[in-house]
C-alpha cells in the first residue's frame, strides 16, 4: 500500500490522507472507508467517521497500526467495489511529504563505511543523532530551495522510516514491528554552515530543502529493509550508488538505541544515513545550483525527484 498526503489543486483545504493505485489515480482512504462501513451497515460509524479514520495524515498515524489496516481494508474494498465517489484523478491533487507535520525528525550521520571514508571520518561507536524540523520538509511535487546563505548545498539518498506505534525501550528484535512503513528521504545539507560549527543543525535544516516520498509504502510490502539497493543522480549523473545491507548500524539497532533515549511516537521519521558519493567529496567537489535535478531511488519504494531552486 502507497500512502499519501494530498490536497486537491486550486482549492482551499488541509492534506488528506491518500493512497496511489496506479500512476494516475489515487483513492481518498477516509471517504472509502465510508463506503466500507455502509456497505456493511454500520451506518453510526460511518457518521463517525473521523474518529474511526481521520482524513488529516498527521492525526491518521497518531492512531497508530490500527488506522494503517483499517487503510488497508478499505483499499481492499475498492478493488470490489463499482462505487468512484472516492477515487481522485492524480493530476488534480498535490501530493506533499507523507507526514506534513512530524513530531520528531531523527537523523543518523555517518552510517555507512564508505561514506565515513569519503567525509575523512572516523566509524562511530555509536549512532550519530542529529534533528531536523518541519520547516525543513517538502514533497516529491516541491523544489529544493537554496538560500543565499550557502554556495555548497549537497544531496544525501536516505531510507526514511516512519514509525507505527508508540516505541520505548524497544528491543531490537521487536523492532520492526513499530515500523508504519518507509519512503525516500533527501538530508540536504549545507556543507559551510555544517561545518562551521562542532554542531550540525544549522546546515541540516533549511527551510524548504529536504524532500520526503513520494509516498510511504507500508510495512508488509517490505518485511525486510535491510537488503535495498540505494542511488542518486545528478541532472542523469549517478552519483550514489549503494545497498542498505551496508548501514552500519542497521534499522533495528537505530530504532532500539533512539528508543532507549527517546520516546518514539507514530508518525515520527528517522533519516537512516547516506551513502558515499556526495558532492562535497567529488574532486573537485560539486555542490546543488539553481536548475539541478536530483533523482532519488530506493528498491521496492520508488523514486524522489526534485529541482533545485534559488531563494532569497
Amino acid at each position: 500500500m502507497k500512502l499519501i498526503s494530498y490536497k486537491l489543486r486550486g482549492k482551499p483545504g488541509d492534506y488528506r490522507i491518500g493512497s496511489v493505485i496506479d500512476d494516475r489515480r489515487i483513492i481518498d482512504v477516509q471517504d472509502a472507508y465510508r463506503q466500507l462501513l455502509l456497505s456493511n451497515h454500520q451506518k453510526d460509524g460511518a457518521s463517525a467517521i473521523e474518529q474511526f479514520l481521520p482524513s488529516d495524515p498527521d492525526k491518521f498515524y497518531s492512531m497508530g497500526k490500527i488506522a494503517v489496516e483499517r487503510a488497508g481494508e478499505a483499499l481492499d474494498f475498492c478493488k470490489d467495489s463499482q462505487e468512484q465517489s472516492f477515487i481522485i484523478e492524480k493530476e488534480d491533487t498535490y501530493i506533499g511529504p507523507p507526514v506534513p507535520n512530524p513530531s520528531k525528525i531523527i537523523c543518523i550521520g555517518t552510517n555507512y563505511a564508505d561514506h565515513v571514508a569519503e567525509m575523512k571520518s572516523d566509524i562511530p561507536e555509536f549512532p550519530v543523532l542529529f534533528a531536523k524540523f518541519n520547516n525543513a520538509l517538502i514533497g516529491p511535487d516541491d523544489n529544493i530551495h537554496k538560500p543565499s546563505a550557502t554556495e555548497k548545498l549537497d544531496y544525501e539518498v536516505e531510507l526514511a522510516v516512519v514509525i507505527g506505534q508508540e516505541a520505548s525501550r524497544v528491543k531490537k528484535e521487536q523492532a520492526l514491528q513499530y515500523i508504519a512503513g518507509y519512503s525516500i528521504g533527501n538530508d540536504t545539507s549545507a556543507r559551510d554552515l555544517q561545518k562551521r560549527t562542532p554542531q550540525w543543525l544549522q546546515g541540516k535544516s533549511l527551510d524548504n530543502s529536504t524532500p520526503v516520498g513520494p509516498w510511504l509504502v507500508t510495512a508488509d510490502e517490505i518485511p525486510d529493509p535491510s537488503q535495498l539497493a540505494i542511488r542518486s543522480y545528478v541532472n542523469g549523473e549517478e552519483r550514489q550508488s549503494s545497498n542498505t545491507s551496508k548501514l552500519i548500524f542497521d534499522i533495528p539497532t537505530l530504532i532500539d538505541f533512539i528508543s532507549h533515549l527517546i520516546t518514539l511516537k507514530p508518525g515520527d521519521i528517522i533519516l537512516t544515513g547516506t551513502p558515499d558519493g556526495v558532492g562535497f567529496a567529488m574532486d573537485p567537489p560539486a555542490f546543488l545550483k539553481e536548475g539541478d535535478t536530483v533523482r532519488m531511488e530506493i528498491e521496492k519504494i520508488g523514486v524522489l525527484e526534485n529541482n533545485v531552486v534559488e531563494s532569497k
